[in-house]
């Protein structure tokens, strides 16, 4: 329940992570970060020349259309499931290409200072998900509490 490519997490501590998870194949783990770059190029020297194994699913959180680099970085991975996390979902994201991509999960921000998320945002990610073929969830509108604005 952290980011394990923040830069202060050494690579060893990353690799006995991914060891573990490899492992425990029986498993799906979800492995979720904003430094998608650090993520892309670990994953790509970890599994050259292969994929990373389908229970291991790979993904980045966005926020608005300004960080559509992350989802690059992602499509570039040597990843067997990719997915985005657009939580919370501060602005539009605007014309995304979401080829390579699985599933997209999307929500507003909760808490007391959760700012507010305009349904036309959540619904021009569901449409592109829909046009591309891929999974959508959709968690919550977000507010004071994560069940306030509903699910």
């Amino acid at each position: 329940m952290s980011d394990l490519f923040h830069k202060k997490v050494p690579t060893s501590f990353v690799d006995q992570v991914f060891d573990s998870m490899e492992d425990a194949h029986w498993h799906v783990f979800q492995v979720l970060t904003k430094r998608s770059s650090r993520l892309r190029n670990y994953v790509n020297a970890r599994y050259r020349g292969d994929s990373a194994p389908a229970h291991i699913w790979l993904g980045a959180s966005m926020e608005d259309g300004t960080k559509l680099s992350r989802l690059r970085h992602i499509q570039q991975m040597n990843a067997t499931i990719r997915f985005l996390s657009i939580e919370p979902l501060l602005g539009p994201m605007g014309e995304m290409d979401l080829s390579g991509i699985d599933w997209v999960i999307v929500g507003g921000e909760s808490g007391p200072r959760a700012r507010p998320m305009k349904p036309e945002w959540a619904r021009e990610v569901r449409d592109q998900c829909n046009a591309a073929g891929v999974a959508f969830f959709f968690k919550q509108w977000g507010g004071l509490r994560p069940k306030s604005g509903g699910c």
